[in-house]
């Protein structure tokens, strides 16, 4: 009987034993390194998405366009930090669209100041969450 609750005992010990042993060898699917790279790129981009919409913010028809419009720009650029994942993107996809059109030397169009009227709108609604 003695004899066999040593068994026993062994047998359990080297049941435990051996799953953790395993499980010590295994490998991450991702280094830490390409972890820390991938988020300093995605803050990267954020970042230049907001820089993005606070360029937009800072030109001067835009601003007019705004007043017109009875919306505050300084709300809205303080909004432009809250702005997270696609509702970002879009917003400095906007963004970038009109700067490009208005750096262009293009004729401001009525298509424009809706775009820049709906882009103030979305800011706000999302700083008021």
């Amino acid at each position: 009987m003695q004899m066999f609750r040593r068994g026993l005992c062994a047998a359990v010990a080297l049941m435990l034993a051996v799953p953790s042993a395993f499980a010590q060898q295994q490998t991450h699917v991702i280094n830490s390194s390409a972890l820390d790279q991938a988020v300093q790129q995605r803050v990267a981009r954020d970042e230049a998405d907001r820089e993005a919409i606070r360029s937009f913010l800072h030109n001067p028809s835009v601003r007019a366009v705004a007043a017109k419009a009875g919306v505050s720009t300084d709300k809205a650029e303080a909004a432009v930090s809250t702005l997270q994942g696609d509702e970002l993107r879009q917003a400095a996809s906007q963004a970038r669209s009109v700067n490009g059109q208005l750096a262009g030397g293009s004729t401001i169009v009525i298509s424009t100041t809706t775009i820049i009227i709906i882009l103030l709108i979305i800011i706000l609604i999302v700083a008021l969450k």
